[in-house]
């Protein structure tokens, strides 16, 4: 390592005279070292440039994992690997140096600089929280595509600790669910509650000040917190949760296969409580659980009951004594028929109260792919087989003469499992063409050995007349004598 100051000392010491021999005894330093302090001092003097040194290469403990690393930058492309999985991905593998010297060679190999770091600004323990969605194209192994996955996420600005979840929509009812689980997690509420302008929290602005939901309002008042926004155009003020969505796509999205959407949400629980919560955060250089230790005490408490974030809507029961609610039919007693009743969507049922605010009724929610339509209506009686016994249908056929009769014949031989369906299919022909055309067409279907009675049905449809039309084939036309 170069020491400006001794070098000073012993260039001026030797141009006073001291010998080189001398100048190493005295600052207890080598004689070539002396020597190489004086041949620089020398190169600069007379060229005015410093004498390029020379470096060896020394052996470094990431040697042995690059091709390793070279392999998982090939493999995780979209989205590429972060430099914090690779880290956590060598280390399985006995990697025990530090972080910095894999970013460096990471960087190299992608020829990229690192990020700006963004400043936060703090905020007391139980001041406030912020939510927010984000939206990824995961790739699932079990349908073998990319598959549009919402995600929902809060964090205590001062501890860092999140609570994050996948959903099904962004509306309001499920926002409101999406908080009040939040709420449970952390088992406590923070004074204020940040979003951005969503519509499930902001109707509109006016006079450079936000205009609240008004359900949005209520939930707030009902566990005590503030809610606030951030201004239009200005994103950068909701860092707070911006920036866990990217530590989630950079750590947990990264480096990760998932089968299928129950098993996201399985290592999502995983993921939270022994990695994001146990990770050092680069900030406050603690972990967010042991931070949130500190916050807890902070925190408001929870209500003795939760806030009823069940959907709700007023519907006219119809004639067949049922309500329609979101493309289901939900019955009820026949003396509430054409009145006005409340639908209440819970978790897992449907609740209906009549005019004067009593519960009349409760279904249970029917699965989204469900086959019926109704719910809690006696099944119908299953109806009798409306297709005419195949004894009928032949006794009718044969009694149009001898070429049914050698018809039906035939196609039991040749069609023996579908016979039945031909057999229908060229009695209910009668109902379009006059009975001599279709003896006709199938004295033409046994002539060529061609028995499906669609063939039966096109030829007719080709050369004959319908009923009340015009007869393309008479008696007198040749032909009818092959019959």
């Amino acid at each position: 390592m170069q020491n400006e100051s001794l070098e000073n000392t012993v260039i001026t010491l030797h141009a006073r005279g001291w010998a080189v021999r001398r100048l190493s005894r005295e600052f207890g330093i080598s004689r070539e070292r002396v020597m190489r302090i004086l041949r620089r001092n020398n190169q600069k003097r007379e060229t005015g440039q410093a004498t390029p040194r020379k470096t060896a290469e020394k052996p470094s403990k990431l040697d042995t994992f690059k091709e390793y690393i070279a392999e998982l930058l090939d493999t995780y492309t979209d989205p590429p690997v972060t430099t914090q999985r690779i880290l956590e991905k060598i280390r399985e593998k006995g990697y025990d140096g530090g972080r910095t010297i894999v970013g460096e060679y990471v960087a190299a190999m992608r020829g990229k600089q690192a990020d700006e770091p963004v400043i936060y600004v703090e905020t007391s323990p139980g001041q406030r929280g912020s939510h927010d969605w984000s939206e990824y194209a995961i790739y699932f192994s079990d349908t073998d595509k990319k598959e549009k996955v919402t995600f929902f996420s809060f964090i205590l600005n001062y501890s860092r600790r999140q609570y994050i979840e996948v959903v099904e929509d962004k509306t309001q009812i499920t926002l409101l669910k999406c908080l009040v689980r939040t709420f449970i997690y952390f088992d406590g509420v923070t004074r204020e509650v940040k979003s951005d302008n969503q519509k499930a929290c902001v109707d509109r602005w006016e006079q450079g000040r936000p205009v609240f939901n008004r359900r949005f309002l209520e939930f707030a008042s009902y566990y005590r917190f503030k809610p606030l926004t951030i201004t239009p155009g200005k994103p950068r003020e909701n860092l707070r949760i911006e920036r866990p969505f990217y530590y989630l796509e950079q750590n947990f999205l990264n480096g990760r296969r998932f089968c299928n959407a129950k098993d996201l949400k399985d290592q999502l629980q995983q993921w939270l409580l022994e990695v994001n919560d146990q990770r050092i955060h680069r900030t406050t250089l603690k972990t967010p659980m042991s931070m949130y230790k500190e916050e807890y005490p902070f925190l408001q408490p929870l209500p003795s009951k939760h806030y009823d974030t069940s959907l709700t809507g007023y519907r006219v029961v119809n004639n067949e004594s049922c309500v329609e609610w979101k493309g289901h039919y939900y019955a009820l007693p026949a003396q509430y028929m054409h009145q006005t009743c409340l639908v209440r969507e819970s978790e897992d049922l449907v609740a209906i109260y009549g005019p004067t605010g009593s519960e009349i009724i409760r279904h249970p929610l029917p699965d989204q792919n469900a086959a019926g339509k109704y719910v809690g209506r006696p099944a119908l009686p299953l109806r009798q087989n409306a297709s005419p016994r195949i004894e009928e249908v032949k006794l009718r056929l044969e009694a149009m003469g001898e070429v049914m009769t050698r018809y039906i014949g035939e196609v039991i031989k040749q069609k023996p499992s579908s016979y039945r369906h031909h057999l229908r299919r060229v009695l209910s022909l009668k109902v379009n063409y006059h009975q001599q055309d279709i003896i006709l067409a199938v004295a033409r279907a046994l002539k060529y050995k061609v028995y499906e009675s669609g063939a039966i049905e096109n030829f007719l449809d080709s050369h004959a007349e319908k009923k009340n039309e015009y007869r393309l084939f008479t008696k007198n036309d040749p032909g009818y004598e092959d019959q």
